[in-house]
């Protein structure tokens, strides 16, 4: 490769070059070429009329809006939902529902082809605050108990005693509560009259 001018070199070979004492003289008398600065003229400034000057209309900044988190809603419940059968007792005692009362309980919904798993057993004792729509937004039963009047939760339309109701498209029941039922025959046969169709 033939290079006119040693400069170039160094853009066009990257790596460390070596000057051999026999090429020495050969470069002693090369100079860098300077770039040449062209001489500008100077402008000619011409004086014109003046351009109207429109305002800009300034930006309308919005306040930032602040976001509203809705917390999120969760609830420790016995079962796993799978038939949306939402079951509503009040122990405050208790984190669930009593172990006899269970038995009674999982032995009503085993004559109605049901298990612990089709259904959610919630203690409202634990979560007194708690609104009906909540409840139905997050469990969306098709099906729902309330046994006793302590387990009725907020903002629920009145429900006549063994009475079957519809609340919009769920299917509902306001019975005794265990503690009532367990030593009381009448109790049980109006709870499972009503509980037969539900």
């Amino acid at each position: 490769m033939k290079v006119e001018n040693p400069v170039a070199l160094r853009f066009i070979l990257q790596d460390e070059l070596y000057l051999l004492k026999t090429d020495e003289a050969m470069y002693e008398n090369v100079a860098m070429a300077q770039p040449e600065i062209e001489s500008i003229a100077p402008a000619v400034i011409v004086a014109a009329s003046p351009l109207p000057i429109t305002k800009q209309p300034e930006p309308s900044v919005q306040p930032p809006v602040p976001e509203v988190k809705t917390p999120v809603i969760s609830f420790n419940y016995l079962g796993k939902n799978l038939k949306r059968f939402l079951v509503l007792v009040h122990y405050p005692e208790l984190e669930f529902i009593d172990d006899t009362h269970l038995a009674a309980l999982t032995n009503i919904i085993k004559r109605k082809d049901l298990s612990i798993d089709d259904i959610a057993i919630l203690n409202l004792a634990r979560h007194a605050t708690v609104q009906y729509n909540e409840l139905v937004n997050f469990f969306k039963p098709a099906r729902l108990l309330v046994l006793g009047k302590n387990a009725m939760p907020q903002g629920i339309a009145p429900l006549a005693l063994n009475a079957p109701s519809t609340l919009g498209d769920i299917a509902g029941l306001y019975s005794f509560s265990f503690g009532e039922m367990m030593d009381n025959v009448e109790h049980k046969k109006a709870f499972w009259e009503q509980m037969k169709t539900l």
